[in-house]
């Protein structure tokens, strides 16, 4: 029998935020691995995300792209993993959640891809610059807490991999405040499952190359 929750990836991609979300919330869900070049790119494939990329999950018929999303979806759709405050209490959860999904992406990305912005043009870019949305981004992980006070969500989970990439890949400075938060992170037992199967995937594409 085909499982209602279907997680479409590629161990080398954004993927794995998706996974980590997955392990939190705990339910049994069925992996297609696919190929940049190839199968990602395929009809079959389209039909699930025109953009031909991944991550993607389909949940009982339900088409589900882009990390953030991914990751509000599954808290909401599975509320006894705990991964979402409650409705009246979810403003820094939204909050957070979209800072990390537009001004953080953008900001971190067009630094490491070289893009400089013209003197005085700072408000057009929408993140204002580079050292303002770290500076605010520091903010929210400061201190002993999660995102959202003393309740781990999905909010931590996308934000967090934001973090946890970026100071990996040296596209984020290794201030304290994010090498804490990063470690409490990697101490999470779902966090390592995920790096345990997508490192073992990642592994298996390796010898097959």
């Amino acid at each position: 029998m085909p499982l209602d929750l279907v997680f479409y990836t590629n161990p080398m991609s954004r993927g794995q935020i998706a996974r980590w979300m997955l392990e939190e919330v705990g339910e049994v869900y069925e992996t297609v691995i696919l190929d940049y070049g190839t199968t990602m790119k395929a009809a079959n494939y389209l039909t699930i995300n025109p953009m031909g990329k991944v991550p993607a999950i389909v949940h009982q018929g339900r088409v589900v792209t882009e990390c953030a999303a991914i990751c509000a979806y599954l808290a909401d759709a599975f509320p006894g993993a705990g991964l979402a405050p409650p409705p009246a209490d979810r403003h820094a959860y939204y909050r957070w959640l979209f800072f990390a999904a537009g001004p953080v992406e953008a900001a971190v990305t067009n630094k490491a891809m070289g893009f400089v912005l013209p003197e005085g043009r700072e408000r057009a870019a929408g993140y204002g610059s580079l050292d303002a949305v770290l500076d605010t981004l520091e903010q929210a992980v400061s201190g002993d807490a999660w995102i959202c006070g003393d309740q781990f969500t999905a909010a931590d989970v996308y934000v967090g991999s934001q973090i946890d990439w970026g100071l990996a890949f040296g596209t984020m400075p290794a201030r304290p405040a994010y090498t804490a938060y990063a470690e409490r992170l990697r101490a999470r037992p779902a966090y390592q499952r995920q790096k345990d199967i997508d490192g073992a995937l990642i592994a298996e594409m390796q010898k097959q190359d």
